[in-house]
């Protein structure tokens, strides 16, 4: 038997097949214009060579699940979160998420329920997108960062809203600041807000780290300089919310 998750978020949809064990099948692809297109799309992929009555359940999660009309059940990506990391780490009790869009610290009890959670959903700043468009200005790749900031002193962008580092980060570029420096100090940026986010919160025991912004290994380090703390990192940080509504979805 198995289950399906799927996790259309603002910049890309995930997929999770589970058999109640492990992750038997993956996939992300960009969300685009339609988000229940692509999640279509995920589910036609995830169920091929499937027998239906071998699938328990299909579950939707993310900001584009209203559109998931075939799905068995929508449960939100709070949720979805927390049964994914607690199902890869029981001892998680604190879980960042920087999305494309919004960024959360949600904490869980023993049982891998959801305590408390905040959530900053009102400003690119500290998320996917700030990223993305701080990477454009170094006439770089959002995948590249890491590679530019490694072994590089962050240079300080004091403002947290979007637009207003950007004009910051065109200044540094014109005095002919390094852009090792600059991308290094985007990261540090981004950091920073996390922690305040994570300060806002209750920082709980052992802390995950989620979203795609946690595949920058300069940034994770960054965080658990800043918070003294080892942070979890899963072995594929974007997969979190759809492997918790396949989690689910398998009961």
């Amino acid at each position: 038997m198995y289950s399906i998750g799927i996790d259309s978020g603002s910049v890309a949809t995930k997929g999770v097949l589970f058999d109640g064990e492990k992750i038997v099948k993956k996939i992300i692809i960009p969300t685009g214009w339609s988000p229940k297109t692509t999640s279509l799309q995920v589910y036609d992929f995830l169920k091929e060579g499937i027998e239906k009555d071998k699938i328990k359940k299909v579950i939707g999660t993310g900001y584009g699940r209203i559109a998931m009309d075939f799905v068995d059940k929508k449960i939100t990506e709070i949720t979805c979160h927390t049964k994914g990391i607690y199902f890869l780490n029981k001892n998680i009790r604190t879980i960042l998420d920087v999305g494309g869009q919004d960024s959360k610290v949600i904490n869980l009890d023993e049982d891998g329920n959801v305590s408390n959670f905040i959530m900053n959903d009102k400003c690119a700043a500290g998320t996917g997108r700030f990223l993305e468009i701080t990477s454009n200005l170094l006439g770089s790749d959002i995948s590249e960062i890491d590679n530019l900031a490694k072994n590089n002193e962050p240079e300080n962008i004091s403002s947290m809203c979007t637009v207003f580092a950007e004009s910051e980060i065109v200044s540094l570029l014109a005095k002919n600041i390094s852009t090792g420096k600059v991308s290094a100090g985007i990261l540090k940026s981004i950091a920073n807000k996390s922690v305040s986010m994570l300060s806002r919160g209750n920082i709980v025991d052992e802390i995950a780290f989620t979203g795609g912004l946690a595949k920058s290994k300069v940034l994770v380090k960054m965080l658990e300089e800043n918070l003294d703390k080892k942070i979890f990192i899963a072995q594929d940080t974007q997969i979190i919310g759809a492997l918790g509504a396949a989690v689910i979805g398998f009961r």
